[in-house]
């Protein structure tokens, strides 16, 4: 029976929602900053509308859970528990800069990466992955950072993605060498139902009341291990 996953993401200026069926895959994307609110739900009824589908008959509701936009990441968050709570279903909750390199794996093909979010403020969401056949695995774990760290933990990295590289602090941190690629820019709530549809066979769903966004204004960066 194909596992069947709703997945959501307004953890950027980017709102996004996705339906994966088996190994199908629909979407709804849509850069529109201070408009999340109004574009998610329509997103998601277009979906299941297409598919055929009701809240009962998903398996799980996978969402972004950051780190992100504070107002972004509670939008997400509540229409994922709303709906799971109606439909008793688990949750999954994904990191989105994990999102981010798997969509940079998928698109070019990279397979160790640092992905830097802009988290305003001069300051950036940090993550460094390794992809391989069983998704993102953490070399570095995530972290909020100004750009005198983000200079100092780039160094060793051949690429890069995420919009923090595009902002003056992220230029002026990026080490020399580092190969950027601007269209891996925000995640996307397709790349989020992948990694969903993973966590899920792992049996790594939680239920509706664990599922919690992710702000990292309380972390610094260390190795897996530390």
């Amino acid at each position: 029976m194909s596992i069947k996953i709703l997945a959501l993401d307004t953890a950027t200026e980017a709102c996004s929602a996705a339906l994966l069926i088996g190994d199908e895959l629909l979407e709804r994307y849509q850069v529109a900053p201070r408009e999340h609110t109004q574009l998610l739900m329509p997103m998601v009824d277009s979906l299941m509308d297409e598919a055929g589908l009701d809240m009962q008959d998903l398996d799980a509701i996978a969402f972004g859970r950051g780190p992100g936009s504070f107002t972004g990441l509670r939008i997400a968050t509540g229409v994922t528990q709303g709906l799971a709570l109606g439909a008793e279903l688990p949750v999954l909750p994904v990191s989105d800069l994990a999102a981010l390199a798997l969509q940079a794996h998928r698109q070019l093909g990279w397979e160790e990466l640092l992905v830097c979010q802009d988290a305003r403020l001069k300051e950036f969401f940090i993550g460094a992955f390794r992809i391989g056949a069983e998704g993102p695995e953490e070399t570095l774990s995530e972290a909020l950072v100004d750009a005198s760290e983000l200079a100092v933990l780039a160094k060793g990295f051949s690429h890069g993605v995420g919009s923090g590289w595009t902002t003056p602090g992220g230029k002026q941190a990026m080490p020399e060498g580092l190969v950027f690629d601007s269209s891996v820019y925000l995640p996307r709530a397709a790349d989020i139902a992948r990694l969903g549809k993973l966590a899920f066979s792992r049996g790594q769903s939680v239920p509706v009341e664990q599922a919690l966004p992710v702000y990292l204004r309380d972390q610094v960066a260390k190795k897996p291990g530390q």
